[in-house]
């Protein structure tokens, strides 16, 4: 069994206790909050003790792992509690407030010799999941361009995100680092790397104080190009506008997969006529139920010595091609990522 402590209980945090209370071989043992009575309604509602102390909880309990769902600006700290608890950690994203932070979180953990892995979920969604055998089976054949339309129709009006995450509003920051970065990790899962970026950014509800629309264009290593279309004021059809977040079309010479809203893959053969293509998927917690699937993941791991995914080192490279995408927005040009991170440490200019 792996013994698992929480550290965090806001509203994403809740998919987070709900997967690792239901994997046959976790036992959750501990809740925390700074606010004792949301560490208590986790613990209550999904089992072990609460906490309102990281450091004590962590004392006292000594778990196998330690899983960050607190504030980016408290990931620091909280990974260097497991480092000197010699502890592993898996880190909500976004992993640091900035890239300069986020690689000494990872150099943090390398020196202390623990397991960092980062709680990036949209990789692990289902759908996605599909695709990927698509594409390494050869179904596409040679991969084109691909293009994800984000339309979860959620940040109009001056009352945009206040009823579930209001700290979007106050992100100097927000389309590309809370939401878009989600897609960098897809399209590297799906394509390979990304060799270059191209963006144009705004911010068009006055309410918030980052960029909540914009379009930026990846190449990728192997020739196919990838566009992210976000725009968190517009919706798309589907059951739950938040299931898949909008819709995904992957071109390729033997014809295109299409995502649409509700979850469901359809591909059109070159020539050919549109068919369903079926494939299994819980529509359970969040995002095809992606948060117990990468947590499974993670405990494979750490339990039995499995390949991971999303390891704080390689995620790094997530978080430069984040800085290109802003720097780009800023400097109005394509941004080639041959560069090392320390070229691209600087904060691009904030967004009017």
């Amino acid at each position: 069994m792996l013994r698992v402590a929480v550290i965090g209980a806001g509203f994403f945090a809740r998919f987070h206790y709900e997967a690792w209370a239901r994997l046959p071989d976790v036992e959750l043992i501990g809740a925390c909050d700074l606010d004792p009575a949301k560490a208590q309604a986790a613990a209550s509602e999904f089992g072990g003790a609460a906490w309102a102390d990281p450091a004590a909880m962590v004392a006292a309990l000594k778990p196998d792992l330690i899983d960050i769902a607190s504030p980016p600006a408290t990931h620091l700290a909280m990974v260097r509690l497991a480092a000197e608890a010699g502890i592993a950690c898996i880190c909500q994203k976004p992993l640091a407030p900035t890239l300069a932070e986020s690689a000494e979180i990872v150099a943090v953990a390398k020196q202390a010799g623990i397991p960092l892995i980062v709680h990036e979920n949209f990789r692990f969604q289902p759908w996605y999941r599909e695709i990927k055998r698509w594409i390494d089976g050869g179904r596409l054949g040679e991969l084109y361009q691909a293009a994800f339309r984000l339309r979860p129709g959620d940040g109009q009006g001056p009352e945009a995100y206040l009823s579930r995450q209001p700290y979007f509003q106050s992100m100097d920051r927000f389309l590309i680092h809370e939401t878009g970065i989600h897609l960098i990790d897809v399209f590297r899962f799906l394509f390979g790397e990304i060799t270059s970026v191209y963006a144009d950014l705004r911010r068009l509800n006055p309410a918030i104080a980052g960029e909540d629309a914009g379009h930026v264009l990846f190449s990728c290593a192997g020739g196919a190009r990838a566009l992210f279309d976000g725009n968190r004021l517009s919706g798309h059809a589907a059951g739950n506008p938040r299931l898949t977040m909008g819709e995904m079309t992957v071109e390729g010479s033997r014809g295109t997969l299409f995502l649409n809203g509700d979850g469901g893959l359809s591909f059109l053969p070159l020539g050919g006529e549109m068919r369903e293509v079926p494939y299994d998927w819980e529509n359970r917690g969040f995002g095809g139920d992606c948060v117990a699937a990468l947590q499974a993941h993670a405990a494979d791991h750490l339990l039995r010595g499995g390949a991971v995914e999303n390891a704080g080192e390689d995620y790094l490279r997530n978080i430069e091609i984040e800085e290109a995408v802003y720097r780009s927005a800023a400097e109005g040009r394509r941004i080639e990522l041959d560069q090392g991170l320390e070229s691209l440490r600087p904060n691009a200019t904030t967004l009017p």
